[in-house]
């Protein structure tokens, strides 16, 4: 089973202005991603806005963006469900169109006890023909696994990646220290502080989702180490790109990097309602932000009329 490792980033889905998903948009994105040394992408994660798409949109949202898959980096797919069915048909419709992998999360909203998550996890990895990996997130899901619990299902041989989101910071020296069959990632929020320790501690990657706006530079930080200047590029990098990480989770994802590419002139669109869009001084932080570090320079972003325009 493939294992990603380095910059895995969970994309945006763009919208069109009558909220319909903008296949073209996905496109666009996907080779700007490419472009820039990402490794696999997520594709409706939770920053995709999944929990707002229809069972249809989820569907041909697979069939469609399968067909922009080349070389080099490899297509995964937030398959999770309301229960473990639902998990398992959105896992087999993906696997089917082709995908590389899926990216499972527990259930929303249910609040289930880790026994019942870790069941759930096992379950769809008995029944997936493909790879999967878990996402252990409890700000959005409630539960959160222990080291246990997540060493156990990399055991299974259809488990082959672990996205953490806990809070809990020594847990990526627990996982690193019980050396599982699996790539080990970490999600990139500066707030959680997951990325140092997973990096430095051997880990295989980051799960991130502020690589739609910064794509090279999180590849950079999420190399993992083989090499002392591995280290100290990690190092330089991340200290560079630690405003655009804070700005990035400065309200709820996908609110503040989908704001800024559409600011940019990326293809975003608006966000699924009820969520609005970061306007006036906040989305103006971000922008100056891409001033400060010339990123506008480096990836060709429209920042003047747009930055005079949010002022």
């Amino acid at each position: 089973m493939s294992k990603p490792t380095g910059s895995f980033v969970a994309m945006i889905t763009p919208f069109n202005r009558d909220g319909t998903v903008d296949f073209g948009g996905f496109r666009t994105l996907l080779d700007m991603q490419r472009r820039h040394g990402t490794s696999a992408v997520l594709i409706m994660g939770s920053t995709g806005e999944v929990s707002m798409l229809s069972a249809e949109e989820r569907r041909r949202i697979v069939e469609e963006t399968i067909r922009f898959r080349s070389d080099g980096m490899s297509f995964w797919y937030g398959c999770t469900g309301n229960n473990t069915d639902t998990t398992i048909d959105y896992v087999r419709h993906a696997a089917a169109a082709g995908a590389d992998g899926a990216i499972i999360a527990a259930p929303a909203y249910i609040c289930a006890p880790e026994a019942d998550i870790e069941r759930f996890f096992m379950d769809v990895a008995d029944a997936s023909p493909m790879p999967i990996g878990i996402y252990n997130n409890p700000p959005r899901v409630s539960t959160d696994l222990s080291a246990e619990a997540i060493l156990r299902l990399a055991q299974h041989p259809n488990i082959v990646v672990n996205k953490e989101s806990t809070a809990r910071v020594g847990q990526a020296g627990r996982l690193a220290a019980g050396r599982p069959d699996m790539s080990l990632m970490c999600c990139d929020s500066p707030n959680l502080g997951l990325v140092v320790p997973t990096m430095s501690l051997g880990g295989h990657g980051t799960a991130n989702m502020s690589g739609n706006i910064i794509p090279a530079e999180m590849a950079v930080i999420s190399k993992p180490w083989t090499e002392a200047a591995d280290a100290r590029n990690f190092q330089d990098m991340y200290l560079r790109m630690l405003p655009m990480l804070h700005f990035c989770y400065s309200a709820i994802n996908p609110v503040p990097v989908k704001s800024l590419m559409r600011a940019v002139g990326l293809p975003a669109g608006d966000l699924r309602r009820p969520l609005t869009g970061l306007q006036g001084a906040a989305l103006q932080a971000g922008l100056d932000i891409i001033r400060d570090l010339e990123l506008d320079k480096q990836y060709g972003f429209a920042l003047g009329k747009v930055a005079a325009a949010a002022e």
